[in-house]
């Protein structure tokens, strides 16, 4: 009797986790053994989050590269100092700035068509 109440649950999860999946988009598709019109979650629906947050992630390198180019890596370090000295949010924030390869690299090819 519980094999046949877990075995419930299962299938009962499996069909709330569809049926809230299709709630963002559904498409019909054909059944090629029965003839069966069925609809299934729409696939495309999920890949919008991950896009945003490259996007966003790509956004906030070009700014690093753009800040320690126009600052300069003097000034720019000097800057980082100040924020390590501060509060929670400000080390935080500094961690977040420091100066990567790949910033570094980027500020070192901007930097010459800038000044």
């Amino acid at each position: 009797m519980e094999n046949t109440l877990d075995e419930f649950r299962k299938r009962q999860s499996a069909i709330t986790r569809k049926h809230s999946r299709m709630a963002r988009g559904y498409v019909n598709k054909l059944d090629k053994t029965s003839g069966v019109i069925v609809q299934q979650p729409d696939s495309k629906t999920g890949s919008v989050g991950r896009s945003v947050l490259l996007r966003v992630a790509v956004a906030f390198m070009v700014l690093k590269v753009l800040t320690l180019s126009w600052l300069g890596p003097e000034l720019y370090e000097s800057h980082l100092a100040q924020l390590r000295e501060g509060s929670t949010v400000e080390r935080a924030g500094a961690f977040v700035m420091q100066v990567d390869p790949v910033t570094a690299k980027g500020a070192a090819l901007l930097s010459p068509l800038m000044h």
